[in-house]
This record gives C-alpha cells, sequence and structure tokens, in this order.
C-alpha cells in the first residue's frame, strides 16, 4: 500500500492504532474525495483510511502529531500555565553614589590663604559645628576696621552698610557682634562645619591660596546613600517612584538591603540603551561606601495600588516563542498533538513570564523542543490559535507567504528511489524513496507532485534520483523539482 506524504505509515503506527475502524477513506491527492469503502482515486491512486483522531486535524490543519517515541527522543518536556502572586521584577547592576541631598560645599567668598587647617585628608570625619580652617584675608581685615570705625562715630547708615559688606565676605551674625563686643578686628576667620560627615573633596590644604568660587571642601553625610541601576530601556517604563527595591553585593553575601526608587533620568544611554534609575538606602553602619558595584532588584509590581496582581497568569520564560512579528507558545494537548497559540507577554517575574491574553490557566505548553515543534507547524501550515479554546479556521499560517518564500521554500533535499506508479499528463508521481535526513523521513512510498514535463520518460519500476522541496504546498503536498532516471538504469537519458 502506498502512502502520501503527512499520513500516518501502518508500519509504525501501534497495534491499537491499527485495530481502530476508519471514519472514511480519503484519495491522497485530492482530500474532498472520499468513500466509505477502500478503493482507488479518480486518478488511480489507492484511497488512505482516515480516523476519528485524525480527521479533525486533517480538515482544519490545526494539530501537529508527533509519534510518542519522536516525543522521547527529542526531550518534549511540558508545563502548566499558572496562576502567580509574585510581584513582576527587573534584575540589573548599579553603583553606589553619594546622596547629593546630604552633601555641603565649604567655599570662602575671599581670597585668601589657609593659615591653620585641623581636617588634613579625604575621608576625615568631621562634625556639624566643628572647625573646619582658618583663613587670612586682607580684605576682609580692612572690612572689620571700616565697620569698628562706623560704630565709634555712631553712623547708622555707615555702619549698616560695613556690616553688609563683612556679611558678604563670609563672616556669620554672631563673629560680627562678637567683633563689636571686642572692639578690635580678628587677623583670621574661623570656617565651620555645615553638616556631619566624611570629607571627600579637598581642593585646598594648609598655606593655600583660596578665592572665591573655589570648593576649599566637600562633606557628605554617608549615613544614607544612592544607589545608580542601569535598566534596558525596553524595561524602564515598567518603573515607578515608591517601588520597593532589594540590593545585594557579593563582598557581603547573605546581606541584603531595602530601598525605594526614587528618580528616573530623562536620557537614555545611547551605546547601552539603558536608562538610569537613583534609588535611596539607608546606610547607618557605614557599610556602603562610593563606587561600589551592587546588584538590584526591583519589585515593578510594588508601590502601585491599583495593580491586581493575584491571579496573574505565568510560563516559563523558555517556553516563549518570539519572532519579529508575534509571539506564540506550543500548547500540548496530549496523546501527541501539538498546536501553536498566539500569545501577548508582560512583566518578567523572576524565571517566569507574564501571559496577558492567548492563554487559559491550567492549559500545558512546551518549554523544550518547542522551537522544532514550531518548524514542524510552519511547515505543515498549522493554524495558529488565536484565543484560548478556540482555533481560528480563517486564519493565516504562522508564517507570511513573504516569509514563508524565503530560504524554507528554497531548500531542497535529494535522495533516491524506485517508481511505483506515474501519471505524467497530471504531474503526478508515487516513489518509494531512501531515507531523509533532512526531513526526519524514514524510507516509505509517498506520491509527489511535479512538472509534467519532468515525467516524460520516466516509468513504472524505474530507479530515480529526486529533487524534493523542503516546504509543500498550499494542498499540502510535497513537490519535485526535479526527477532524473539513474545512469545504471538500462535506456536512462543522458
Amino acid at each position: 500500500m502506498m502512502y502520501f506524504a503527512g499520513s500516518s505509515n501502518p508500519s509504525r503506527t501501534s497495534q491499537a492504532a491499527l485495530e481502530k475502524q476508519p471514519l472514511y477513506w480519503a484519495a491522497p491527492m485530492d482530500k474532498s474525495y472520499r468513500s466509505d469503502s477502500p478503493g482507488t482515486s479518480p486518478m488511480g491512486m489507492e484511497l488512505i483510511p482516515v480516523y476519528a483522531d485524525e480527521a479533525g486535524a486533517d480538515e482544519n490543519r490545526n494539530l501537529v502529531r508527533i509519534n510518542p517515541t519522536v516525543e522521547n527522543n527529542i526531550g518534549v518536556r511540558t508545563a502548566i500555565v499558572s496562576s502567580s502572586e509574585s510581584l513582576p521584577v527587573i534584575e540589573t547592576v548599579g553603583t553606589i553614589q553619594i546622596d547629593d541631598d546630604n552633601t555641603s560645599v565649604v567655599d570662602v567668598r575671599t581670597e585668601g590663604w589657609i593659615e591653620h587647617m585641623p581636617v588634613k585628608a579625604i575621608g576625615d570625619e568631621v562634625r556639624k559645628g566643628q572647625l573646619l580652617f582658618q583663613i587670612y584675608s586682607r580684605p576682609l581685615v580692612s572690612a572689620q576696621d571700616e565697620y569698628l570705625q562706623a560704630t565709634r562715630m555712631g553712623s547708622t547708615n555707615l555702619i549698616s552698610a560695613t556690616r553688609s559688606r563683612l556679611l558678604s565676605l563670609g563672616m556669620s551674625e554672631r563673629a560680627i557682634q562678637n567683633l563689636r563686643e571686642s572692639g578690635q578686628s580678628e587677623r583670621l576667620m574661623n570656617i565651620y562645619a555645615p553638616r556631619s560627615g566624611i570629607v571627600t573633596q579637598m581642593g585646598a590644604g594648609e598655606g593655600g591660596f583660596v578665592k572665591p568660587g573655589m570648593n576649599v571642601l566637600k562633606i557628605a553625610d554617608l549615613k544614607s546613600v544612592w544607589a545608580i541601576a542601569d535598566v534596558f530601556e525596553d524595561q524602564v517604563h515598567q518603573v515607578h517612584p515608591g517601588q520597593d527595591v532589594s540590593m545585594r553585593m557579593s563582598g557581603m553575601p547573605g546581606r541584603e538591603w531595602k530601598g525605594k526608587v526614587e528618580y528616573i533620568y530623562p536620557t537614555v544611554n545611547a551605546k547601552a540603551r539603558t536608562v538610569q534609575v537613583r534609588i535611596g538606602f539607608d546606610n547607618a553602619d557605614g557599610l556602603l561606601r562610593p563606587d561600589m558595584f551592587v546588584r538590584l532588584r526591583i519589585e515593578t509590581g510594588s508601590g502601585m495600588p491599583t495593580m491586581d496582581m493575584p491571579g496573574t497568569l505565568v510560563i516559563p520564560r523558555e517556553a516563549l516563542i518570539r519572532t519579529g512579528r508575534t509571539e506564540r507558545v506550543i500548547l500540548a494537548l496530549g496523546d501527541g498533538h501539538y498546536q501553536p497559540a498566539k500569545v501577548v507577554s508582560g512583566q518578567e517575574i523572576g524565571d517566569d513570564i507574564e501571559i496577558l491574553s492567548g492563554l487559559g490557566a491550567g492549559e500545558t505548553i512546551v518549554v523544550s523542543s518547542q522551537f522544532l515543534l514550531d518548524s514542524e507547524a510552519s511547515l505543515r501550515g498549522t493554524v495558529l490559535r488565536m484565543t484560548p479554546g478556540e482555533p481560528e479556521s480563517s486564519a493565516s499560517n504562522l508564517e507570511t507567504s513573504s516569509e514563508k518564500s524565503g530560504a524554507k521554500q528554497a531548500s531542497e533535499v535529494e535522495t533516491k528511489g524506485t517508481v511505483v506508479s506515474v501519471m505524467q499528463e497530471h504531474g503526478m508521481v508515487t516513489i518509494d524513496h531512501a531515507p531523509v535526513a533532512a526531513l526526519d523521513w524514514p524510507s516509505m512510498t509517498m506520491s509527489f507532485v511535479t512538472k509534467p514535463d519532468l515525467l516524460k520518460g520516466i516509468n513504472k519500476g524505474d530507479h530515480v534520483d529526486i529533487t524534493i522541496l523542503v516546504t509543500p504546498d498550499s494542498n499540502d503536498n510535497y513537490v519535485l523539482s526535479d526527477i532524473q532516471k539513474m545512469r545504471m538504469d538500462k535506456g536512462a537519458k543522458q
């Protein structure tokens, strides 16, 4: 008996399948022709039986059928579509930076020389109100003398003018009051720490010359710090201020810090295609130091009361097949039946990914070898399920016609065989061919279509070399692009 491409070979079916009663017999080259009993088609080809579990798939082209042995050999694994109450997360990296809100810059408002400076180096810890340095400034000494002279003269306007000048040169209200009480100008002016913290920058040391606009010291309170994270531009829309963030670093395993997103920067790094996100962390124990490298986990579902996270459908990330046009998964329907289904994915939740539409809870999907099954579905023109529970009978194939006209249709495979029957005028030939490894075909007898001119001189019993197009035509018929008699055959044309 002969078998058409894509039909089951009785030599490889189970004994239970052989015992089933066929629903009807169909012509291998014209599936619209049916018969209630075995026989031959109008083209003279033997009818093939169609069983109950094959009828729906053959008519709707909705399913891919895989032999259980093949399933085991290619390592098909499945998973159940489930609900998750876990928060969607973004895992990324970043660095610790100084919190600018807790930073003060110490400068001077008049030029002069630093004559005494207790702070000696970057990293020194200072307390608020502590003496940082003393400065000698000739303009400041002259302004003090003018103020004292104005107070002795008793001129209100002059006192106000000279007092304002002292303030503009950096003297504090308390220092001016002491000057008036002592009646004698001070040669050195004291500069005190505006906050407690660590000296992170020094612009001048003892004996150095300073002038307005120069940052003499920078003091940062490291009791709180920022982590600047890099988030890919296609994920940053999931990040919002107030979301919870956990942070770890390899140098302190087991230790975790908790913080919150404070700010998303408005620009994109053109080279890395990332956006910076600022996250605040408490650092009471001082273990977090500027420029440390850290790993961050942003809980993108937190801090958003309108998000109804319970019941979110998730699947393993590895199960999702992404193409330039669509996202899909392979449904495992049982008994070796598979079908691709279109889905819309959402946020990543750990090792899973959220499914916004296309699947229902409890459905079974393929998580390994799904690309092999997807390729097989594309070759067979299997219909893509558009909504859970319903095949989209009017939907197009998995790939567009322009995509299918590419590499897959253009590829060919070659093999040898013996002609079983030939209908030259109809462009049909049946061949008992050798195995085709590229298509995972064993030795079997199947029918092909081709150009009638290629069958001229081809007769029953001829040994032939054939070239098969990998992709079948719109009627699921495999096509021969070339057929030639083997040279060992007598009478073969050269």
